[in-house]
């Protein structure tokens, strides 16, 4: 009997070759041979699945926000409004060497998005799901009167997606204070500033 392949496990095999070498050598070190290489495939072969690097990326890149994403759903399924959003922040930010190698991940794609319309809507799929969810837990808020009467919900919705996608970009530079208690503390200030009197979870 021919062999059944099992294609979309191919294609996951491929997208977590990519990961390992993007964190071991770094983006420019990532050819596709290598990444063929890692996952056991001829290098002609990949073209059955993914037609460029640069789609592999993306798909790269969406196997982590779907992981973050899956991560995310657990930590606050229990929890509502700001206790919410702290949970969430948590996932996002790298404070541990597992989310900042994920936010290495995470950098490597947008500089692709930079050159391509294609990836620039994919992103901005991921981020309104994101943006989603900060709205409606910043609602959450403000209804059991967590939130400061001031605080507009959309625009402090763009400046905390702000903040956590800038956090991942200074934790790849190697800025000061990019450790957990410097990222911690910089979450606690841009979440202080729209709450009324909420201790830290």
């Amino acid at each position: 009997m021919p062999k059944i392949v099992d294609h979309d496990q191919r294609r996951r095999d491929l997208v977590v070759a990519t990961l390992r070498i993007i964190l071991r050598q770094g983006l420019a070190g990532a050819t596709m041979r290598d990444i063929a290489t890692e996952a056991g495939f001829a290098n002609g072969a990949m073209k059955s699945y993914f037609a460029s690097k640069s789609d592999l990326l993306a798909a790269t890149y969406l196997f982590v926000f779907e992981a973050t994403n899956r991560r995310v759903e657990f930590s606050t399924s229990h929890l509502r409004g700001i206790a919410a959003l702290r949970a969430f922040a948590s996932e996002v930010l790298p404070i541990t060497p597992e989310l900042h190698d994920e936010a290495r991940i995470v950098l490597s794609f947008f500089a692709e998005v930079a050159q391509s319309p294609d990836h620039a809507r994919t992103t901005r799929k991921t981020m309104t799901q994101w943006r989603a969810w900060i709205v409606e837990w910043l609602d959450q808020a403000r209804a059991d009167g967590e939130l400061a009467a001031e605080v507009v919900l959309e625009p402090a919705t763009d400046v905390l997606l702000a903040y956590l996608l800038g956090a991942q970009t200074t934790a790849m530079i190697g800025a000061e204070n990019t450790d957990f208690a410097g990222f911690r503390t910089q979450l606690d200030y841009v979440i202080d500033r729209m709450t009324v009197n909420v201790p830290n979870s």
